[in-house]
């Protein structure tokens, strides 16, 4: 998962670039620094989905502003989209708001530019190889059945419930399983709490000029952030320092993720010849990554799909269907298994259909290193590039009807039609999330195992409302009630 951006805050900072010739031409877009459009409805800090739809509805597929002296170019073209991720991929880096998540994540696969980057890819990706990912669908399987076990024991069986918080629950045990090997002890608790903590301050922490100076000042926030992250810090360490000393004491192989970091080895030696691993630091920084990524992004899918299914019964229906289908109805019934993943395409659709509508990671940055070329732009180094999966995925002209929900429009037939870019949740090119296939997995395999025995119902008239911050999720607690199938 990449975390969003926020163009309406300051610029690229003391990064040194190339000056811009005269023969540079911007894109066309707002005349005046953005500052300057402070009281228009479409310019709300922290809301800039609205900048987005405003700047893509005046000036077409390439915008541009500017934010003190800073050119910002917003994309909503697959083929500009591919460039920037991938043909020109070597000319850019993470842009401002990216690298400021480094006071959190350190030098994570999120975080991290090029070549520490791909030296930690390199060193993860067994970890995360479809092998290795495959054997954990049990585990997912099982965390999902245990939900419903839950939902059947509540005390007030018609009470709503908060399906965003449960969908939380949810992914929490499943990463706690699959990353630590545990249940969701107080340790996960804690990290979990202290996370929530951190994305609570994300807002402050981005907007706020060369935080890194002043990690050591007592400024209430940098405060409240810093005793977090120390008590992160120090929870994270002592798991990892746990299943070292595991490892030490000849005790089984677990098989999690942490476990696996542990063990990896880069396939290319360093200077003296040696397959090098993670530092400790290292592999803190990618806990913490895989984490965030792991727990927060599939959980926001989630939500958003138990939402979506309650205002489409026909989608809900032919969802059941498949389900009952393959996994069996009356005495029949059973869980899914590793056997039955690719017989859940429906499942498979559904869930990417979501993800198009409420995209868990909304928007992506990029910032130029060099002159970049765009159609018949040229844009100098320095300049900020943006672009959103949420815009993408609501543009008529790849989504024909943008609100209507249908999950269709992801059969092998329809995705075979459309250029690779126009439906990218989990980022693309070198940086394409890592793991990916993971959340597919988790996705397809926990509305299957909860589908399989409720229907959730939404009794609100209005929608829910969306909040943007590192992920997109309701604004409110999102109250809906269980029907048993």
């Amino acid at each position: 998962m990449t975390p969003p951006v926020l163009p309406l805050n300051g610029p690229t900072g003391s990064l040194k670039v190339e000056s811009a010739p005269p023969e540079y031409r911007l894109p066309p877009g707002l005349k005046r620094s953005l500052p300057f459009y402070a009281f228009k409805p479409w310019v709300k800090l922290g809301h800039p989905i609205l900048l987005f739809e405003h700047l893509h509805k005046t000036y077409g597929n390439i915008a541009c502003y500017k934010l003190f002296g800073t050119p910002i170019v917003f994309v909503n073209d697959p083929d500009y989209i591919r460039e920037i991720l991938v043909t020109q991929g070597a000319a850019f880096v993470k842009e401002r708001t990216v690298r400021r998540m480094k006071v959190l994540l350190g030098e994570g696969l999120i975080t991290s530019d090029d070549p520490i980057h791909i030296r930690q890819r390199r060193i993860a990706a067994p970890a995360f190889h479809r092998q290795r990912i495959a054997a954990y669908g049990d585990q997912i399987v099982a965390c999902a059945a245990a939900q419903n076990e839950r939902w059947e024991q509540r005390a007030q069986p018609d009470e709503p419930i908060d399906i965003a918080a449960a969908s939380m629950e949810l992914s929490l045990e499943i990463v706690a399983r699959t990353l630590f090997d545990t249940e969701v002890t107080e340790d996960i608790r804690r990290i979990n709490d202290e996370v929530n903590t951190i994305m609570g301050l994300y807002n402050f922490i981005v907007a706020f000029p060369r935080i890194e100076l002043f990690m050591k000042l007592p400024i209430p926030g940098i405060m409240k952030f810093r005793q977090s992250k120390a008590r992160l810090d120090a929870v994270v360490d002592r798991l990892i320092r746990e299943h070292k000393e595991a490892t030490a004491a000849g005790k089984p192989d677990p098989g999690d993720l942490l476990s696996m970091l542990l063990q990896s080895r880069d396939e290319q030696a360093d200077a003296q010849g040696n397959f090098t691993g993670m530092s400790d630091e290292q592999v803190r920084d990618e806990v913490l990554t895989i984490f965030l990524a792991g727990y927060e992004t599939v959980a926001n899918g989630l939500t958003w799909t138990w939402y979506l299914l309650s205002q489409n019964p026909e989608v809900e229906a032919k969802l059941h269907a498949e389900l009952d289908a393959v996994l069996g109805v009356g005495e029949e019934k059973r869980l899914a298994t590793l056997a039955d993943y690719p017989n859940l395409k429906y499942t498979e659709q559904v869930f990417a259909e979501s993800m198009r509508l409420y995209p868990p990671a909304w928007a992506m940055g990029r910032m130029s290193t060099k002159p970049v070329q765009l159609g018949e732009y040229l844009i100098p180094p320095g300049a900020h590039f943006f672009f959103s999966q949420y815009m993408m995925g609501r543009t008529e002209e790849y989504f024909p009807d943008p609100p209507r929900f249908d999950p269709d429009r992801f059969s092998a037939e329809n995705k075979a039609r459309r250029p690779k870019y126009t439906y990218f949740p989990f980022g693309g090119g070198s940086r394409q999330c890592i793991g990916e296939s993971f959340a597919w997995m988790e996705g397809v395999f926990s509305i299957a195992t909860l589908a399989q025995r409720w229907r959730l119902s939404y009794g609100e008239s209005a929608p829910p409302e969306i909040q943007e911050k590192i992920t997109l999720r309701p604004k409110d607690p999102l109250m809906m009630r269980l029907h048993p199938r």
